[in-house]
């Protein structure tokens, strides 16, 4: 698929080329929208008013190839406002005054199937809101770091710094470094300090 064809056609009012682009991504669409929202319904509400958005201005979009981090971006910022609408967006400058709450994951999400994907949210739930949305944009939804930086308005350096201190605290949580090799030696960082063998 030629994404900056497809663009370009759309771009000229070609609505069969806007509906192609958008269904070669709505796996992800739903997932990222999901993420925030926190229910289908919601999730399904966003990306609608995100596909009216992109159809009234497409014309604005100069890098046809940036097509999905800028629809991406249009949908987290419709998520966030729909959030604070209902006033169930954490605002970040308030993060350090409320407890970050644990992520709504119930049977009827299709993408939360796993006890390890269940594990990881409740991980999650203990990083404060802007690194949890910063390694879940970048691990989760596989964006690049430029993507993350445009959707949360931030540079690039303080979403590398988020996610770094993120997983650096996921790793104090679970203990460190430290794995075991296929020879069931124990090696990490923590090994030095921590003799054991399975």
């Amino acid at each position: 698929m030629n994404v900056s064809r497809l663009v370009r056609q759309a771009q000229r009012g070609n609505k069969e080329a806007l509906l192609q682009l958008i269904l070669a991504e709505q796996d992800a669409y739903y997932r990222l929208a999901y993420s925030y929202m926190g229910n289908e319904h919601d999730a399904m509400d966003v990306m609608e008013d995100m596909i009216v958005t992109l159809y009234e201005k497409l014309e604005q979009l100069n890098k046809r190839e940036a097509f999905y981090s800028w629809s991406k971006t249009i949908l987290v910022n419709r998520c966030k406002t729909v959030l604070r609408k209902q006033e169930r967006y954490l605002p970040l400058d308030d993060e350090d005054d409320r407890e970050p709450p644990l992520a709504a994951w119930t049977a009827d999400n299709p993408y939360s199937t796993t006890e390890s994907e269940l594990d990881m949210s409740m991980l999650l739930a203990h990083l404060n809101p802007r690194q949890r949305e910063a390694i879940e944009l970048r691990y989760v939804h596989d964006l690049p770091y430029q993507t993350i930086a445009e959707m949360t308005d931030s540079p690039v350096g303080t979403i590398k710094s988020r996610i770094s201190q993120g997983i650096q605290k996921l790793k104090a949580m679970i203990g460190g470094d430290r794995y075991e090799n296929d020879r069931g030696e124990i090696t990490g960082a923590s090994a030095d300090h921590d003799p054991v063998r399975t």
